[in-house]
């Protein structure tokens, strides 16, 4: 399981989604050009400490991204027809999330096996790209029996 940020406009969401997969065991692709200066710094608030724990890989650009990730794509969009909680996930998928500003182009939609949404209460837009990538990669995460271990708790 991967997520994919695409050309990601914001630095404390995309810090936040590499501390998710930092603390839950899962890879990030970062797809370039990102809408702000890519390094530590615009990281650090929301990523804190988890960074250096983070698994990732920048991307150039969608092309170089695709010759490199052969995985299935999941996108999550507002434009979707179908449930997140109405999908089977496997194991290998890649969850790509779009720009927050504009989502992705219809050329990297059709590339996408699967579009899903999260529904939401009628006249609301959408969630924060931070917290959509938490929920459904949740939800594909215990879908494929991958969260990590629990620890036992110490006394």
């Amino acid at each position: 399981m991967r997520l994919a940020l695409y050309q990601p406009d914001i630095a404390q969401n995309a810090g936040t989604i590499l501390r998710l997969g930092a603390c839950l065991g899962v890879a990030i692709d970062i797809i370039e050009p990102c809408g702000f200066p890519f390094g530590e710094a615009s990281l650090k608030r929301a990523g804190l400490d988890y960074l250096d724990r983070a698994d990732f890989v920048r991307h150039e650009s969608w092309g170089t991204f695709l010759a490199t990730n052969p995985q299935r794509l999941v996108l999550l969009t507002t434009r979707a027809d179908r449930a997140y909680t109405d999908f089977a996930f496997e194991p290998s998928d890649t969850l790509l999330l779009g720009r927050e500003s504009a989502g992705v182009p219809a050329d990297v939609a059709a590339r996408a096996s699967a579009r899903l949404k999260i529904p939401l209460k009628p006249g609301m837009r959408s969630l924060n790209v931070a917290v959509a990538a938490a929920m459904v990669l949740g939800e594909a995460l215990r879908q494929t029996n991958q969260f990590p271990p629990v620890e036992s708790a110490r006394s």
